[in-house]
């Protein structure tokens, strides 16, 4: 067997949302809506659901408006779950 440092990479079993920043007044922390579609099962329409997840921005990079994607991670505080993986798109 061949070790992962080897050059072999191994898939995160981590999940990972794309959403927009609607909040960024705490200190390393960033609130992100995160809006899903989803087909009823009796009247076969879309719903949009949407949540709204606290993670963690290290460096304060993301600001209000911005497209970012989120990836899970251990408890950093009582709510935040989620850590700033990238900034897809910077607000207009």
């Amino acid at each position: 067997m061949e070790s992962e440092a080897a050059g072999k990479t191994q898939k995160s079993g981590k999940r990972t949302f794309v959403g927009e920043v609607v909040s960024d007044k705490m200190q390393k922390t960033i609130v992100v809506k995160i809006t899903t579609r989803k087909l009823h099962r009796l009247y076969k329409k879309y719903v949009t659901r949407s949540k709204k997840v606290k993670a963690h921005d290290e460096k304060n990079e993301a600001h209000l408006g911005d497209t970012v994607r989120i990836v899970e991670a251990r408890p950093v505080s009582k709510e935040k779950r989620w850590s700033l993986q990238e900034i897809v798109e910077r607000a207009k």
